[in-house]
């Protein structure tokens, strides 16, 4: 299926290259479709092609050698993924999910050189999605290793809203499907923990939840209990 360059001129990777570079680069594209808890690709597998998300969400987890699956990454339209070769891996580091119904444009591992050689736009946004990926990493490691839980969620819960929140009358509704236990698997924590603590938040107005819904009632008080809590 031919690729519209209109599909992905509005992501910033593409904003600023000519429409014959976007074309020649759509021309080597394929698209792939996956479902709500499908997988794009598996950990451990090798590592065939690289990913455009165009619409949908995507959750990356990992299994540990213990075998503890965690959430390490989400996926927003316009972010590259996959790309494990501009990480000198030949495997996937983990396993990409369809949160909800999701379309990817994807490209062969081989053509990677090729592509940063020809498309700077693609270099730098690759680089700016590794910077990208090592600040959340750290930052989750600093707050796994000095914060306590609550806090801990708190920013996780805040990351989320400002990644993919959509303003409503009510508050701000985190615009994807997100349970319980992926906030758990996100902030190190165990699902019983984490139900306490939102139980405890929607009792005193700061958030609403439901089936994998999560509405930010109070963004500043969440602010507060995360930069309050433990100091």
């Amino acid at each position: 299926m031919k690729i519209d360059r209109s599909v992905v001129k509005t992501f910033s990777m593409f904003e600023k290259m000519p429409d014959r570079d976007i074309d020649a680069l759509l021309a080597q594209a394929a698209s792939k479709r996956v479902g709500p808890g499908d997988s794009f690709f598996e950990q451990g597998a090798p590592a065939t092609h690289f990913f455009l998300l165009v619409n949908g969400r995507l959750k990356v987890t990992q299994v540990t050698p213990d075998g503890q699956q965690i959430i390490v990454r989400m996926v927003h339209p316009g972010d590259l993924f996959g790309f494990a070769r501009a990480l000198r891996r030949s495997d996937y580091p983990g396993t990409a999910i369809g949160v909800t119904e999701s379309l990817a444009i994807c490209w062969p591992t081989d053509l990677w050189p090729q592509f940063i050689d020809r498309s700077p736009h693609i270099a730098v946004s690759a680089l700016n999605t590794i910077g990208q990926r090592l600040e959340e990493a750290h930052t989750r490691i600093r707050e796994m290793s000095t914060e306590e839980v609550e806090r801990r969620v708190a920013h996780t819960v805040i990351r989320l809203s400002k990644q993919a929140g959509r303003p409503e009358a009510g508050g701000v509704r985190i615009d994807f499907p997100i349970s319980r236990q992926d906030i758990a698997e996100m902030t190190g924590t165990t699902l019983h923990t984490v139900s306490r603590i939102l139980s405890s938040w929607e009792s005193h107005g700061i958030v609403e939840g439901g089936r994998q819904k999560l509405l930010v009632k109070d963004l500043v008080r969440l602010q507060a209990l995360a930069d309050s809590l433990g100091s």
